[in-house]
C-alpha cells in the first residue's frame, strides 16, 4: 500500500457517534450533536439542539426555561475539543482536552427549548499542547454569547 492511502485525512463532519470516540462526555452534560464546516486546526461549527427535557431546564428557570451560560460556554468548549481531536487524529486513542481559562465572556441573548445553538469555533493558537479559540453561540443568526477560552491536551 502507498503511503499516501493510508495517511488520515480529517473529515468535515462528525455526528454523535464520532464525538463520542473524541468526548469523554455523556448525557447528561454531553452538550454537542454534531460539528460540521471543519477546517482542521483552524474552525468548525458545533450544533447543539437545545430541548425541553434537558434537566437543566427543571431548575433554571421553571416558569421560563432558560440554558445556562455556564452550559453555552461548555458547548463551545466541547465543539472545541471536538475539532482539535479530528485535527489531531485524536478518537480513541485516550486524548483529552481540558479547559484552561474562559476570557471577553458575554452573553447576549437567552437560549431557550427549541433552539438550535451554532457553534462557531475558530482557532487563535492551536497545533501544539495549548489551544486557544474564538466562540461565538448564534441562534437564528443572531449572536447569543462569546467568548475566548483556552484549552489543554492532555493524556485521559
Amino acid at each position: 500500500m502507498a503511503a499516501d492511502e493510508t495517511a488520515y485525512t480529517p473529515p468535515t463532519e462528525v455526528d454523535l457517534g464520532q464525538i463520542k470516540q473524541i468526548l469523554p462526555h455523556r448525557y447528561p452534560l454531553l452538550l454537542v450533536d454534531k460539528v460540521r464546516d471543519i477546517v482542521p486546526g483552524e474552525s468548525c461549527v458545533g450544533i447543539k439542539n437545545v430541548t425541553s427535557n434537558e434537566p437543566h431546564f427543571e431548575g433554571h428557570f421553571p416558569q421560563e426555561p432558560v440554558m445556562p451560560g455556564v452550559l453555552i460556554i461548555e458547548a463551545m468548549a466541547q465543539a472545541a475539543a471536538v475539532l482539535v481531536g479530528v485535527s489531531l487524529d485524536l478518537a480513541g486513542k485516550g486524548m483529552g482536552t481540558y479547559f484552561m481559562s474562559i476570557d471577553k465572556c458575554r452573553f447576549r441573548r437567552k437560549v431557550v427549548p427549541g433552539d438550535v445553538l451554532e457553534l462557531h469555533m475558530k482557532t487563535l493558537r492551536g497545533g501544539g499542547k495549548v489551544w486557544k479559540f474564538e466562540g461565538r453561540a448564534i441562534v437564528d443568526g443572531e449572536l447569543a454569547a462569546e467568548a475566548e477560552i483556552m484549552a489543554m491536551l492532555n493524556r485521559g
